[in-house]
């Protein structure tokens, strides 16, 4: 310990700097840590998204979500989105069924209106197909959308369906990861925040890509309002 404590010592003499005194000033810096987690500073931000309107950065999103494989469509309003699902699993000759969590967005949609689409709840199973989260925000600068884990958006049908339709509000579509990171903030912070990029997609063996390898083969992003 004494030897740990020599280490220490020094450490805490190396941090005091030009300290009158000699010693480490843990209240100034201390200052200045709850200072920066305050305000951090702005990180460069690309110029694809940069000061951007709202309706230029879905364009940008669809872009760079279609460039990974993924899909996407948008919708005037929350009452249409059954409706969008529904067509999108029949052009992929999908079963008509999705399993949600009990978020609150997704249990409100009029699913009654497609009476052929069977919705089940709860976490993923194995035998599901297809699987319907929220997604707190979508980044444009990359096409992803950040999706968070909990009790409302049980994480696994985020990766165990072979199919995931992701539901985002416009109004949280982003230019940069950093925002998308401040409205995570905003919502407070989940035990998991998954940054989901387009289908699952390895080429480890062979070189070959393969779909689906690690979590679902499709993605369907679906922008409402």
């Amino acid at each position: 310990m004494k030897s740990r404590d020599r280490i220490l010592g020094r450490v805490r003499l190396g941090l005091a700097g030009d300290a009158p005194d000699g010693k480490p000033d843990d209240a100034a810096r201390r200052a200045i840590v709850a200072s920066r987690l305050a305000a951090p500073p702005r990180h460069p931000i690309p110029e694809r998204v940069a000061g951007k309107r709202q309706d230029e950065l879905t364009g940008i999103l669809r872009r760079w979500l279609e460039l990974t494989g993924g899909h996407m469509f948008e919708v005037p309003s929350e009452a249409d989105v059954p409706a969008e699902i529904a067509g999108y699993l029949r052009s992929h000759n999908l079963p008509a069924r999705v399993r949600i969590g009990a978020d609150k967005r997704l249990t409100a949609l009029p699913w009654d209106r497609e009476p052929a689409l069977v919705v089940d709840h709860g976490p993923a199973e194995a035998t599901d197909t297809a699987s319907v989260t929220h997604a707190l925000a979508a980044v444009a600068e990359t096409g992803t959308a950040v999706v968070a884990s909990g009790a409302d958006n049980p994480v696994t049908l985020s990766f165990l369906p072979e199919t995931n339709i992701v539901v985002v509000a416009r109004a949280d579509v982003v230019g940069p990861l950093e925002d998308a990171l401040a409205l995570a903030r905003e919502a407070a912070l989940p035990r998991t925040l998954n940054l989901i990029t387009g289908p699952s997609r390895s080429a480890d063996i062979g070189g070959i890509p393969v779909l689906g390898a690690h979590g679902p083969r499709r993605l369907c992003m679906i922008v409402v309002g």
